[in-house]
């Protein structure tokens, strides 16, 4: 009979799991979702048991043995680890770094799930006699030995010196011993509830919706308006479900939506949830993971990853503005956390809530065909009412730094009434575009299709695709002629205000002002108490959060996504404008948005300020069903980079050949990406389209052993993009 074997998954590009022996063929097998270290190739790794042995791809001859089994138990329960199988079927991806996807590094690396602590214990005790005669002779040893029976284990980093010593000495006389425990979290945090604002009819009815299978699986679109308390329904989700003795998982887009979510729940509930996103050093990380595969969290808010999280008695999910780009992993395994949020919530049959003011056309067409329930609601909660929203024509009036007359007026009066003002930018740095006055020659990226930013504080020239970077020059670098930076940025925007408002506080959020740890939350905590009186952000700032004293919304560059080059453009623009807008007016204070434009008779404009959001989707879901774009239609994009371009084209020509017996499935390209060349590579991509799922899946599941195949691989970087979010 031959040996049984084990399959593991290892970190690796290729889409497969390798088998190996057990260490010894009579030893206990590690169970599905334990760890082991292997070797693999010249070197040793960590791997974890995939699934039940099965036949060896090759002779049992010639196969390795682990090297250790690292845990006694799974690491990964169950649940994850069907997740874990479906992601990597459906996304075609390799189940190694799928695996990688879900462990925070420490575990990746063989750190231990629970933290080995060594302790002190008594393992004989002592009789009255020698009780007597231990204190008369040795009265450390004594005061240490009571110490032991009054608390049972001490541990032994907490000693100092002199217990070390009467530890050890009563060690030698076989009266204590030095043991390895493992530390599992055992506290779990006690809910004390917070008083709760009352819920609108909207709200009860949401709540309703969402447990209406009693508390087994149901998708439940929350459409919202922005500030009608989609928070406050999640909050009274959550706490149901605490009361049931099960556990919530909350996604969200951002981790800047994290800090805030996680005080909210605080002072709901009374304890912290634990916090899980790419902000915590690796040892956080790794102790919010424990607190959750323990049972001891209730209550995790994260971000994309978040969706593996272990959670041994999950009975709710909740994902916060759904519609969010920032859901999908965009690089190495692409997958979207709302879907496989979706998944999870199916196989371990519970409930789950999706909330946006602006849900994806996706989830529409989900809720429309049934597959969601759909609740909204439309008023904002108290008395808050909608901002009056109007457009600054750009063409017709002169523009300073980026910012019309009208909007400085706006700002002024805005200012005057002690409110707060926010300009939003989806553009960061100082200017997008620096050229020569004399010859036009511009300062281009050397290694991508794109121009170098200025970020005039660091007097450096960015690129902000390859993240390359160079000092800015004195001249032209062509004729050596005075530079101009052309355009606007948050860095601009920003100066332009300390210079007409040098006596208020300024505030500006995104990804470069906040860099640095805590500066978030700080730039946050300004501008949620009013302390800063005028923001300038990007996209970071365009959901989720609430500002009190907010009366004033400027949008800037409306008009950068009118005229896209894919399907999307259109939904991000409209889904960007009502987030930002939302901002404003959401207590006592009267809103104002205005939209800087030179199309102001565009017909997307003209769409959402007549119809709203609602009316802007019902059009577009119009379009996509005649166009036979999603959520109509299912796509699969093969993206494939290099060093050559002839060697990418083909690459992708090649695979292209191979799908000749597709069916179902319409090929298009291959075609360039619209940046064909970045960091130094040449792009380029096939685009797989079919009108229903099965096709398709049953195209890449053929398809992916095949790209492994192709001799041009070996000099071509390629990536398979299921439900891409970006034709770029």
């Amino acid at each position: 009979m031959p040996p049984k074997t084990l399959k593991i998954a290892v970190k690796t590009p290729l889409y497969r799991v390798f088998d190996y022996l057990p260490v010894d063929q009579d030893a206990d097998r590690p169970a599905i979702g334990c760890r082991i270290r292997v070797p693999f190739g010249r070197r040793r790794t960590v791997g974890l048991v995939w699934e039940d042995a099965g036949v060896p791809a090759i002779a049992t001859s010639k196969l390795k043995r682990i090297d250790a089994v690292i845990d006694t138990a799974p690491i990964v329960p169950a649940d994850v680890m069907a997740l874990l199988h479906f992601a990597s079927q459906y996304y075609q991806h390799a189940p190694g770094e799928v695996v990688a996807a879900a462990l925070p590094r420490a575990l990746r690396n063989g750190e231990p799930l629970w933290p080995i602590q060594q302790s002190w214990r008594i393992i004989a005790a002592l009789t009255a006699a020698e009780r007597l005669a231990l204190e008369r002779q040795a009265p450390q040893q004594f005061v240490f030995y009571q110490r032991l029976e009054a608390e049972g284990a001490i541990e032994h980093s907490d000693l100092d010196d002199a217990a070390k010593r009467a530890a050890k000495a009563l060690a030698n006389k076989g009266c204590t011993e030095l043991v390895a425990l493992r530390q599992k979290p055992t506290t779990i945090p006690e809910m004390v509830l917070a008083s709760a604002p009352a819920l609108s009819d909207e709200q009860q009815a949401a709540l309703t919706t969402t447990f209406a299978a009693d508390g087994r699986y149901a998708a439940t679109l929350l459409d919202g308006v922005t500030g009608s308390g989609k928070t406050e329904v999640y909050l009274r989700a959550i706490e149901r479900t605490l009361n049931a003795g099960r556990d919530a998982l909350v996604l969200v887009p951002e981790i800047g939506l994290t800090p805030q979510l996680v005080a909210r729940f605080e002072a709901r509930f009374g304890f912290a949830p634990v916090a899980l996103h790419s902000g915590l050093s690796d040892a956080e990380r790794l102790s919010s993971y424990r607190r959750a595969a323990a049972g001891c969290a209730r209550i995790v808010i994260g971000t994309r990853s978040a969706v593996f999280c272990p959670l041994p008695a999950l009975g709710l999910i909740v994902v916060d503005e759904e519609h969010d780009s920032s859901l999908k992993q965009q690089d190495g395994f692409r997958y979207s956390a709302r879907d496989l949020a979706v998944v999870r919530a199916q196989q371990t049959d519970i409930p789950i809530l999706l909330g946006s003011a602006t849900p994806s056309l996706e989830s529409l067409q989900n809720a429309a065909a049934g597959r969601y329930q759909h609740s909204r609601l439309t008023v904002r909660a108290g008395h808050a009412k909608p901002p009056a929203v109007g457009l600054i024509d750009t063409s017709a009036h002169g523009m300073t730094d980026g910012v019309s007359g009208p909007l400085r007026n706006a700002i002024d009066v805005h200012l005057g009434r002690g409110g707060q003002v926010l300009l939003h930018i989806n553009r960061r740095g100082f200017a997008p575009t620096v050229l020569c006055r004399n010859c036009g020659h511009v300062l281009d990226c050397d290694r991508c299709d794109a121009r170098l930013t200025l970020h005039a504080a660091a007097q450096r020239l960015w690129c902000h695709h390859c993240d390359a970077d160079q000092p800015l020059p004195a001249a032209c670098p062509v004729c050596q002629g005075e530079l101009q930076a052309l355009g606007s940025g948050s860095e601009r925007i920003e100066r332009a205000l300390e210079k007409w408002y040098p006596g208020e506080t300024i505030v500006r959020i995104d990804s470069d002002s906040t860099r640095r740890r805590g500066s978030l939350e700080a730039a946050l905590a300004k501008a949620t108490s009013g302390a800063a009186r005028l923001l300038v952000g990007t996209q970071m700032l365009a959901k989720g959060h609430h500002f009190p004293e907010l009366s004033l919304v400027g949008i800037l560059n409306a008009d950068q996504g009118l005229f896209g080059s894919e399907f999307r453009t259109a939904e991000r623009l409209a889904q960007t404008l009502v987030q930002v807008a939302g901002r404003a007016g959401r207590e006592d204070r009267a809103g104002e948005v205005l939209i800087q434009t030179d199309f102001p008779t565009h017909p997307l404009l003209a769409t959402l300020l007549q119809d709203g959001y609602a009316g802007f989707a019902a059009t577009t879901l119009d379009e996509r069903r005649a166009a036979g774009w999603p959520p109509f239609a299912h796509l699969a994009l093969l993206r494939a980079e290099g060093r050559d371009r002839d060697t990418v084209w083909k690459f992708l020509n090649a695979t292209r050949a191979t799908l000749s017996d597709a069916v179902g499935v319409a090929i298009y390209g291959p075609v360039k990406a619209l940046m064909e060349r970045r960091a130094g590579r040449y792009r380029a991509q096939l685009l797989l389209h079919a009108t229903s799922r099965p096709p398709l899946r049953k195209v890449l599941t053929d398809l992916r052993p095949r790209l492994d195949e192709l001799v041009q691989r070996q000099r071509v970087r390629w990536a398979l993009d299921v439900d891409p979010i970006d034709l770029a």
